[in-house]
């Protein structure tokens, strides 16, 4: 794959939503690989990725790491680290379902949403994607992260059902640590963290227009849509993460000489 971008302390991987397909189909045909999981960061990831060490090894260790939020996107390109495209989650797990095929049929769990929304995500899939067979679906409860039991159950259900790729929509951070604790323990071959996915899929909430998502303002949509639940995150990652932006443009431009944080420590 393509080098990865370096920004606000991750890497991104720098690719174009085909590339990503194309990726995610060799995983699912190597027959001896382990479950890769693909992050998809937006500004939201970006604000808590700052104090969150938990999460900042759940994206060191990722397979992909795939730019979501346009900001995000438009911060690249100022930073003189332009990626080369938004690859959304929303938008990845419809691609490469379009990619599946007679001779690459793709099985799929869904995990998450309230339920009965993953079965009616699922019914909406199998007459859209006729290469695509959903293998099952479950909406854990609430807590379950913290009940080893549960979270045993649930990877019995997924292994036994045998899917080559696993589709995520537990909400950040929530999705992305509980895929990197139990990753060694889903046969799944690719785990993608997307969301909600599932409820675009079922039909439960609505996207954007495309022309709103061409142009960087699906975020104005879902507040428009959802603004008791979305309003207040999205006030406060948009007075934070401007702040971050800055501090990375003035990083780039005024490195820290060698040895500099050695010394630092040392005087601490």
């Amino acid at each position: 794959m393509p080098a990865r971008v370096e920004l606000f302390g991750i890497a991104i991987d720098a690719l174009r939503m085909d590339q990503a397909v194309a990726q995610i189909l060799a995983w699912v045909a190597d027959s001896a690989g382990r479950c890769h999981f693909v992050v998809t960061p937006n500004v939201q990831h970006v604000v808590m990725l700052q104090k969150h060490d938990a999460l900042k090894a759940v994206y060191d260790d990722a397979g992909m790491v795939l730019v979501d939020g346009a900001p995000v996107l438009w911060a690249s390109k100022l930073l003189g680290s332009a990626l080369p495209e938004r690859v959304a989650g929303s938008d990845l797990a419809p691609a490469l379902f379009d990619a599946a095929s007679s001779d690459q049929p793709l099985r799929v769990y869904l995990l998450g949403a309230a339920a009965g929304v993953a079965d009616r995500a699922a019914a909406n899939m199998q007459s859209r994607w006729p290469n695509v067979q959903v293998v099952g679906t479950y909406s854990p409860p609430l807590g379950f992260e913290k009940d080893e039991a549960e979270n045993g159950a649930i990877l019995a259900r997924i292994n036994a059902a045998g899917p080559d790729v696993l589709i995520v929509g537990l909400g950040a951070p929530k999705q992305e640590l509980w895929i990197h604790k139990h990753r060694d323990a889903i046969a799944a071959k690719a785990a993608l963290c997307v969301g909600a996915t599932i409820d675009f899929l079922a039909g439960e909430r609505s996207r954007a227009p495309i022309w709103m998502r061409e142009v960087g303002l699906e975020w104005a949509y879902r507040i428009f849509t959802e603004p008791r639940r979305l309003a207040s995150r999205y006030a406060k990652d948009a007075l934070v993460f401007p702040r971050v932006v800055a501090r990375e443009w003035w990083r780039r431009r005024h490195p820290a000489p060698a040895g500099a944080g050695w010394r630092a420590q040392q005087a601490g």
